[in-house]
Parts: C-alpha cells; sequence; structure tokens
C-alpha cells in the first residue's frame, strides 16, 4: 500500500512525523481526507483533531489552527500549536473546558470577548477529544 510522509510542526519544533496511508483534518471549509498521491494544495485548518492512519493504527494529534500544505507524497501541517495526546495533561484541559464554558456563558450575557472564549472552547474540547475523555 503507498504511503506518504506526514510532519506535525508547530514554531516549537516537530511535534509528528511518521508515514502515512491517510490524513484527515478539520480544514475551513470542512472535512479533508488526503491519501498519497493528492493533488497538490494548501488550506488553512480549523482546531481539531488531525487522524493519521497507517494500516490498521490511527495517530491522533491535536491542532489548534494552522494551515496544510499536500504534495504529491508529502503532508506537512504548520500548526499554531499541536499536541500529541501522549503530552495531555486531562485534568488541566478538564479545567480549562470548565473554565472557557463559565467564560462563554458570561460573555454571552455582556457580549464581550465571545470569540476569544468560544476559541479557548474549542482547544479544550480538541485537547480532550483526542485523548478520548
Amino acid at each position: 500500500m503507498k504511503t506518504m510522509q506526514v510532519n506535525v510542526v508547530t514554531p516549537d519544533g516537530s511535534v509528528y512525523e511518521a508515514e502515512a496511508n491517510l490524513v484527515s483534518v478539520k480544514a475551513h471549509d470542512g472535512e479533508l481526507g488526503v491519501l498519497p498521491g493528492h493533488i497538490p494544495l494548501v488550506t488553512p485548518l480549523r482546531i481539531g483533531p488531525v487522524r493519521i492512519k497507517k494500516d490498521s493504527k490511527v495517530d491522533l494529534v491535536a491542532v489548534n489552527g494552522g494551515f496544510m500544505e499536500v504534495r504529491r507524497d508529502e503532508v506537512n501541517i504548520l500548526a499554531e500549536s499541536a499536541e500529541l495526546p501522549t503530552d495531555i495533561d486531562v485534568a488541566r484541559a478538564r479545567a480549562a473546558r470548565e473554565r472557557a464554558q463559565r467564560r462563554l456563558d458570561e460573555a454571552k450575557k455582556d457580549n464581550i470577548d465571545f470569540r476569544r472564549a468560544e476559541l479557548a472552547l474549542k482547544r479544550a474540547i480538541n485537547r480532550l477529544e483526542v485523548t478520548g475523555n
């Protein structure tokens, strides 16, 4: 089965590097799956998990925005931030989700910082999703 090189990089350095058969991301315009030999493209990413499949194994990476560049046999994800499930402190992520939800509820009432609170909540949910919590 054909594979492609997958790299997830943040301003702090490389987070993930491996060969894969499929990469699935939440692009700005919706869910996008990439197979080896895909046409070249660049697309902005939403906050969401990146699913990287190699044979029957699926790796998840929590990506918080950025861009994906697809070349014939290579996928490069340039993320604002990204974490592997093993690097996520679940208790801390749950606390962040609760804080963000409270801020979002307050922002709805006052109409202040609604977008910021919404993004914080999405990031916390994303981190919990990739850990299975």
